[in-house]
């Protein structure tokens, strides 16, 4: 499913789980076979490198950080689940200067090849897990950030809270961090990370307590077309009405990354969804996708 009204807005539905999966439906297969395969074409590899020397000589501060990589997914049954939905996410492990030096390289195109598997197609890039949340207040509104003019990404466009899940924070730092616990537990510890990142992102960035929002549901993956960035979606409420939360955002964590929050209607995002990101935008069609799913039931 591609859709969009502009390039930027235009985003592909990777995996829509409209009825919302909890920690229990969710799993991570981790390993090297979901990491980026360089490209052969040697010139477009080492302008990796060149693009991030020009970008750390204009701002001394950018950091390298570890991000997990999106290779894919797999729908499985699970014995003695009732028919309750199952999936597995695919990562491997990529970093803040491979993304930088592929998916926004202004050659990213090159990176990719003519092919329908997703994954095939974006063998080359970087393209780590971003996440986002679409969270309804007590009083029905929807909350919408408008990043910064000072973000590398996307400055001054409509988002969904949401950044990455972090490797370091449940301490892997290499592939060889799995040798360290079982490999049952560091599944389990992978798949608790996918829903604790995006609870510490709402917290960070919007203000609100953590026990102000209820825990997350999983609803999917969409990616931009643009530069082919994926990012994984997560459900939740919020307590709080829509005026407490503007009055928490004031001093929130990371107001910094953001301009002004937004409660809006659902004709208001309907709206502001065209001028989001393809990623975002992409998390506003798995959101009415869960809609409708309620609807129906």
């Amino acid at each position: 499913m591609e859709m969009g009204n502009q390039d930027e807005a235009a985003f592909k539905i990777l995996l829509s789980c409209p009825t919302g999966l909890s920690p229990s439906q969710v799993s991570v297969d981790f390993g090297e076979a979901y990491d980026r395969i360089p490209h052969p074409d040697v010139n477009l590899e080492n302008s990796i490198s060149e693009i991030w020397d020009q970008r750390v000589e204009k701002n001394a501060s950018l950091f390298n950080g570890l991000k997990f990589r999106y290779g894919g997914h797999y729908l499985y049954d699970k014995c003695g689940s009732d028919q309750e939905p199952q999936v597995c996410l695919r990562l491997g492990l990529t970093d803040y200067r491979t993304f930088v030096g592929t998916n926004l390289n202004p050659l990213w195109e090159r990176f990719l090849l003519p092919s329908e598997d997703d994954c095939r197609q974006c063998q080359h890039t970087s393209s780590p897990l971003g996440n986002g949340a679409v969270i309804e207040t007590s009083d029905k509104r929807i909350l919408v950030l408008q990043r910064s003019n000072n973000v590398g990404e996307f400055p001054g466009h409509y988002v969904f809270p949401g950044g990455h899940p972090e490797p370091e924070e449940i301490g892997i730092l290499s592939h060889d961090a799995r040798d360290a616990i079982s490999h049952e537990m560091m599944r389990k510890k992978l798949t608790q990370e996918m829903f604790d990142s995006i609870i510490r992102e709402v917290v960070e960035e919007i203000g609100v307590p953590g026990d102000a929002i209820s825990y997350p549901v999983f609803i999917g993956i969409s990616r931009r077309v643009f530069n082919v960035r994926p990012t994984a979606f997560f459900f939740m409420t919020c307590s709080l009405e829509s005026m407490e939360v503007q009055q928490l955002y004031r001093s929130a964590v990371d107001g910094y990354e953001s301009t002004q929050l937004y409660a809006v209607s659902m004709d208001d995002l309907d709206k502001m969804a065209i001028k989001m990101p393809g990623c975002h935008h992409g998390g506003y069609a798995l959101f009415k996708l869960m809609r409708d799913a309620a609807e129906d039931t």
